[in-house]
């Protein structure tokens, strides 16, 4: 049975004041803020958040469902003691008192009744992980991008999501500001004619890191942290963003914890012609083996989809040709390329050629697509609605797929054919090996 718990808790909250009230018999004095006045949300209609990982980027999100005046943060968990107590600090000051609660084991936190949306931020090689827990538990998610260390984990949660009907939003936000969602709508409706090529490139990962073990600080259950990764010594920093995410044991790097965001929009933009069959190549540059990072720092790489359309990915620098052609460039955009100009947007902007693109005025017969002006705003009025968020499950593994093939193409240096609908490479077993991946016991999907 599909949980409603969002629907149902608050159901019980009405019916049982009113039971109350009248078997009292007599007047009852209700706090106003209680009932929704003096500018709060009465308590059956607020939703309460729990977040698991806390580091930067979680912070950064759970600070946005901190101003929403139906959310309400309830608790906190992280394995590292000084952000535990940090955050619980912003999240305590906000709201006036000392109630936030603090986990160390996600699976405590998930498991409390009274909150209704898990925010999922912690190291990458956890996503997947924390996310089947919080839907199979009747939560509804946000989860930080990007999804998956592989694409059987991507699977693996939505066919979870979508057997417990879980409303879920990928922490992809670029879909909710206004110049990313124009420019898709100028290439769907071929606003710059017929769409030929995609162009897309993000920041590189880094390399370096210290190799020489040290003894893990005493504020970090680092077996813990670990988790379904290989068991490794622990380097100096290695739990830090500094170096984790360079590491493949706990993410892809960033051709996908960075390029998910301009793919995503390539694919929102490219519409039908990206959602076909395709061809993919390319190559990597990766870093010295004598530090801790084994990411491709930089990459090159060729999506020529069966529509014709040739998607191009590169991780910086990339081509000198366009940062001459789209003249303002910063180090990630996405641009679509058509027969009769060009659009090219990032979190700088949005310019095109010709330019009176930009003014463009749509009519009735114009595709349009899903408007959102924040991205956990969007998410909490979908709790209520229960109907699809901007960025949800299937559209999130879609660009976690480009993401996917994209590093096992460089990894393999091999033309690879792909089967959109199989989900798998086509006639060759070394690469779909890389599909998969062995999680450290006892942990599993």
């Amino acid at each position: 049975m599909v949980r409603r718990r969002n629907i149902s808790r608050r159901g019980f909250i009405q019916s049982a004041t009113g039971l109350t009230l009248g078997a009292i018999g007599f007047p009852y004095v209700v706090p106003s803020a209680a009932l929704g006045r003096a500018g709060t949300v009465p308590a059956s209609e607020r939703i309460t958040l729990g977040c698991v990982g806390v580091g930067p980027q979680g912070t950064y999100v759970m600070r946005n469902f901190l101003s929403q005046n139906d959310c309400r943060v309830v608790a906190i968990c992280d394995l590292k003691k000084p952000r535990r107590d940090e955050v619980c600090g912003i999240v305590n000051a906000h709201y006036g008192n000392d109630d936030c609660a603090i986990y160390t084991d996600f699976r405590e936190i998930i498991a409390r009744n009274d909150i209704d949306v898990i925010l999922a931020a912690p190291t990458d090689h956890w996503h997947v992980l924390v996310a089947l827990e919080a839907a199979r538990a009747g939560k509804d998610i946000y989860l930080e991008k990007p999804m998956g260390l592989s694409l059987a984990e991507d699977q693996a949660l939505r066919e979870t999501c979508h057997r417990f009907g879980t409303i879920f939003q990928f922490g992809t936000q670029q879909r909710s500001e206004r110049n990313f969602r124009f420019a898709c709508e100028l290439a769907l409706n071929a606003r710059i004619g017929k769409l030929r090529e995609i162009n897309v490139w993000c920041e590189g990962s880094s390399s370096g890191g210290p190799r020489q073990p040290a003894p893990a600080p005493d504020w970090i259950d680092y077996d813990m942290w670990l988790g379904p990764a290989p068991y490794t010594p622990h380097t100096p920093d290695r739990t830090s963003n500094q170096w984790w995410w360079f590491i493949s044991d706990y993410a892809l790097g960033f051709i996908a914890g960075w390029g998910v965001h301009p793919l995503d929009i390539a694919l929102w933009g490219g519409g039908d012609k990206v959602n076909c069959g395709l061809e993919i190549e390319g190559k990597g540059v990766w870093p010295d083996p004598e530090g801790v990072c084994n990411t491709a720092m930089n990459w090159d790489i060729t999506c020529t989809y069966d529509s014709g359309v040739r998607m191009n990915y590169f991780g910086n620098p990339y081509p000198d040709a366009w940062k001459k052609r789209y003249g303002r460039t910063s180090d990630h955009g996405t641009a679509f390329e058509g027969t009769d100009g060009w659009v090219h947007v990032d979190r700088s902007g949005i310019n095109a050629h010709p330019k009176e693109l930009l003014d463009v005025q749509w009519g009735p017969n114009d595709i349009r697509l899903y408007e959102s002006s924040n991205h956990a705003r969007n998410l909490l009025d979908c709790v209520k609605t229960r109907k699809d968020t901007i960025c949800p499950i299937d559209a999130a593994v879609q660009a976690d797929i480009l993401c996917h093939i994209s590093d096992i193409a460089i990894h393999l240096e091999q033309k690879l054919r792909w089967d959109p609908t199989k989900e798998q490479f086509v006639g060759n077993d070394a690469a779909n090996r890389y599909l998969t991946r062995a999680m450290r016991s006892p942990w599993r999907l």
